[in-house]
């Protein structure tokens, strides 16, 4: 079975991401086309790019890089989890897709953004300019939650409606059918 890497872009503290994520996350597993694997950037730690060598010659120094890119290696599509900051791509995901180069080529993305009035699609417009470098293919199908905020009820957990569970499984079919044509060219 393939394995879904769910990245939850957001580090901030208080941040939405990670509850969206976890919802995201379950509505993953009732899927049931992925194996699952979150990647938490605010636990992965990653520091500001910080090897000598350009990524395209995975001439890796440094241990976090090397684990890094094990794990995005192992993957075979993506969900980025992910706000917007100032109407643009958020820095810790930028920073996490520059550190690596060739583990991300032929392989599907999608997008689970929220925010306010835009729920997040602008800093997606402008992330989809930069995987697309890298060769990985977005899918159409997204999950965009504006005023997120109405969501999450006080324990913290995300009470989605059924545009968001339509989306989320939408994106999900996206994702499997893309990663399968995909697949060959990986080979």
């Amino acid at each position: 079975m393939p394995t879904l890497q769910i990245v939850i872009a957001s580090t901030r503290p208080g941040r939405v991401g990670l509850p969206v994520a976890q919802w995201f996350e379950g509505q993953a597993r009732a899927h049931g086309g992925f194996e699952i694997d979150v990647a938490d950037l605010a636990e992965i730690d990653l520091p500001f790019m910080d090897e000598p060598n350009h990524p395209r010659l995975r001439a890796y120094t440094k241990d976090h890089t090397k684990a890094w890119s094990a794990r995005v290696d192992a993957a075979d599509a993506f969900a980025f989890v992910t706000p917007e900051y100032n109407y643009g791509m958020i820095a810790p995901l930028k920073n996490a897709i520059d550190f690596l180069h060739q583990e991300w080529s032929h392989k599907p993305v999608g997008f689970v953004s929220y925010g306010g009035v835009s729920a997040g699609t602008r800093g997606v417009q402008m992330a989809k300019q930069v995987v697309t470098t890298l060769g990985m293919v977005p899918v159409q199908e997204a999950v965009s939650i504006p005023f997120v905020a109405q969501f999450i009820d006080d324990d913290g957990v995300v009470q989605a409606n059924e545009t968001m569970e339509n989306a989320a499984q939408a994106l999900l079919g996206g994702l499997e059918r893309m990663e399968s044509a995909l697949r060959v060219l990986r080979a």
